[in-house]
C-alpha cells in the first residue's frame, strides 16, 4: 500500500516538474534547437539554379570554403571595427555616467536610471528615423550650424561609417551604463575612505581601487555594447545608407536577396561561433578577477 503511494506520489511530482519546465522547452526547442537545426542543415548544402537549396546535389563544404574570400574577410573585418569603436565610446560615455549616478542621492538615483532606459520605450526603427532627421542634409544639426555660421554649406553626415556608429552607439549605450552602475554602486565606500585616508589622491584612488573592483561590470557592459553592434543590420541600412556594409547587412541579403541560403547559413554560424567565444572570453576572464579579487 506504501509502495503504490509512493509511485503515485513521484508521478505527480514528474507531472508537476514537466508542467513547470514543459513552456520553456518547448520555447527553447521551437525557437532555437530547431532553427539552428536548420541552419545547420542548409550550411552543406549548395544553393539551387533559382536561389533556396539544392538537396539533389548532396552534401558540401563549398560555402564554408567561401569565408576566406577577400571580399568577405573585409565585410567582417569592417564590422568589428565598427563594433569596436562603438564599444569604446559607450564605455567612454557610459562609465563617467554610472559613476556619476552613483553618487546622487538615493531618491534621484531611480530617477536617472528611468532617464537611462527610457528610449527603450520607444520602437528602434523610430529612433533610428530620428537620426536620419538629426543628420541630414536639412536637418536640425545642418541647420543649427548654418544658422549660427559655423558651416556654409551643410555637411554630409548622413551615410556615413559616423553616422552608422552614433546610431549603435544611442541604440546601445544603455546596455553599458547599466552594469557599469551595478558595479560601481558595489563597492565598498569603507575601501575609498581608506584609500583617501592612506593619502591616495582622487585619481589614485580611482585607478587603484574602483577601476579594479569594476572591471567585471566593464567586461560585461563591452559584451553587451559589442555582440548586438556587431550584428546589427537595421542602422547601417538606415544611417549607412547601403555604403557601409556589416556582416548582419551581409547575412540578410545572402537569405533575402541572393536567396544564397546555404552561404547565408555558415555566415550565421560562423557568426555565432564567433560570439560565442567571445563570451567564453568575457566568462574566463570575469572569473580570473573574481578570483583575484
Amino acid at each position: 500500500m506504501s509502495g503504490g503511494r509512493l509511485k503515485a506520489g513521484s508521478a505527480v511530482r514528474a507531472r508537476a516538474r514537466l508542467a513547470l519546465i514543459g513552456p520553456g522547452f518547448s520555447y527553447l526547442v521551437v525557437l532555437l534547437v530547431l532553427p539552428l537545426a536548420l541552419v545547420i542543415g542548409y550550411s552543406v548544402f549548395r544553393r539551387g539554379r533559382f536561389g533556396g537549396i539544392a538537396y539533389e546535389d548532396g552534401l558540401t563544404g563549398d560555402s564554408f570554403a567561401r569565408l576566406a574570400d577577400p571580399l568577405y574577410v573585409g565585410v567582417l573585418t569592417d564590422s568589428l571595427r565598427i563594433a569596436g569603436i562603438t564599444t569604446l565610446l559607450a564605455l567612454a560615455l557610459g562609465y563617467p555616467t554610472a559613476y556619476a549616478i552613483t553618487r546622487l542621492p538615493a531618491r534621484w538615483r531611480t530617477v536617472a536610471l528611468v532617464l537611462v532606459v527610457l528610449p527603450f520605450w520607444t520602437n528602434f526603427l523610430i529612433r533610428t528615423y530620428a537620426w536620419i532627421v538629426l543628420l541630414s542634409s536639412e536637418g536640425v544639426v545642418n541647420s543649427a550650424l548654418t544658422g549660427i555660421g559655423l558651416i556654409d554649406r551643410p555637411l554630409e553626415l548622413l551615410y556615413t561609417e559616423t553616422a552608422v556608429v552614433l546610431g549603435l552607439l544611442y541604440a546601445y549605450l544603455p546596455l553599458m551604463v547599466l552594469p557599469l552602475y551595478s558595479a560601481i554602486e558595489r563597492v565598498d565606500p569603507r575601501l575609498l575612505e581608506a584609500s583617501a585616508d592612506l593619502g591616495a589622491r582622487p585619481v589614485r584612488t580611482f585607478v587603484s581601487v574602483t577601476l579594479p573592483l569594476t572591471l567585471p561590470g566593464v567586461l560585461t557592459g563591452c559584451v553587451f555594447v559589442f555582440v548586438p553592434s556587431l550584428g546589427n543590420f537595421v542602422v547601417p541600412e538606415l544611417l549607412g545608407g547601403g555604403r557601409t556594409v556589416m556582416v548582419g547587412n551581409l547575412i540578410r541579403d545572402q537569405f533575402l536577396s541572393a536567396r544564397d541560403w546555404p552561404f547565408g547559413s555558415v555566415l550565421a554560424l560562423a557568426l555565432m561561433a564567433f560570439l560565442v567565444l567571445l563570451l567564453m572570453a568575457q566568462a574566463w576572464a570575469g572569473h580570473r578577477l573574481g578570483g583575484r579579487r
